[in-house]
């Protein structure tokens, strides 16, 4: 390692250190403090994905700031219902928050006849935690070199063409949903098992494209298996600039395909809880720790008022119903 690597590393270490510094512990046992107990975040994510380690960081500050253990208890399986169920029966004191991305929260109630859940009385959505956008994918030696290029095949070959998603209802398959819907085109969705799988079989050639986020397919990107054609997002993202948007690789304009996470807890826990707790996840989300752990996954933070993040939502879940509506897909 260099002397500039040396130094870097070292600023870096401040850095952190004067962060902690400037983010006062709790003492233990203090009078009338918030929680008296442990805490946990449940999340329905596998041990090891991007989002699970986002929350391990986040309990692991939060458990060092409020002198009380604060747990990641993963119930991945079940669309999600496995870990929701387990904070439906937790308690409403604020130690029991949940981690929920789009699909929970905009996505499944237009999905699902039956839902096991209801947004707006079961859950008490604090904030987002991060957010990332989806590029297409191509096989490395893939014909396409635009989406105008993508586009014009599936309108010559209606039903042809094959995009991939690991089931059915995430964001990649109602993305790429979407886009058939604003092309007017036919494509044919094929559901993998797992995301390794799915994006090796663009790597293959088994799929004419997918959408993909930095963690899922960016070390085949890396590996040269496969190409990043275009990405769906407003503006070209940093670190891949030579990567156009959709809409200027000849593909519908605002063209956006977006995933995102949040943290909520029960609606009967007290509003001052819920802004400590707002604010304490808020201030974990700052530091070269977070900044190295947005960067490995392709987050970027997502900073809004509650009220603008509340009028996302229903926006997010306006767009996800209409696609769905659209492309006639019901889960029950």
């Amino acid at each position: 390692m260099g002397p500039d690597n040396i130094a870097f590393d070292r600023r870096r270490a401040m850095l952190a250190i004067g962060s902690l510094a400037a983010w006062p512990v709790h003492a233990q046992g203090t009078e009338g403090a918030w929680p008296h107990k442990a805490a946990r975040i449940i999340n329905p994510f596998p041990v090891g994905s991007g989002p699970d380690g986002l929350s391990r960081l986040i309990a692991d500050k939060l458990g060092r700031h409020w002198g009380k253990p604060v747990v990641v208890e993963n119930r991945p399986g079940g669309n999600g219902f496995i870990a929701i169920q387990a904070f439906k029966r937790g308690a409403a004191d604020g130690t029991s928050m949940i981690q929920l991305d789009n699909v929970h929260i905009a996505a499944y109630p237009h999905l699902f006849k039956h839902l096991p859940y209801q947004v707006d009385k079961d859950f008490s959505i604090l904030l987002p935690l991060f957010r990332n956008y989806f590029f297409v994918c191509v096989p490395q030696r893939s014909s396409y070199q635009t989406i105008g290029d993508l586009i014009a095949d599936a309108r010559a070959r209606p039903g042809q063409l094959h995009y991939g998603s690991w089931s059915v209802g995430n964001p990649v398959h109602l993305g790429s949903a979407l886009l058939e819907s604003l092309t007017s085109t036919v494509m044919e969705h094929v559901v993998y098992k797992e995301t390794s799988q799915l994006y090796q079989g663009v790597a293959n050639g088994e799929l004419s494209f997918a959408l993909g986020s930095l963690g899922t397919a960016g070390p085949l990107m890396r590996a040269g298996k496969l190409r990043f054609l275009a990405v769906a997002a407003p503006q070209r993202i940093a670190g891949f600039k030579n990567v156009p948007t959709v809409s200027e690789s000849g593909g519908p304009a605002d063209y956006v395909v977006t995933g995102w996470n949040a943290i909520a807890v029960h609606p009967g826990t007290p509003a001052a809880v819920q802004d400590k707790i707002r604010n304490d996840i808020r201030q974990a989300l700052t530091g070269p720790d977070v900044e190295d752990k947005f960067s490995a996954f392709g987050y970027e933070s997502y900073r809004s008022t509650a009220a603008e993040f509340h009028q996302f939502i229903a926006d997010e879940s306006q767009r996800f119903g209409a696609v769905i509506r659209q492309a006639a897909i019901t889960l029950d």
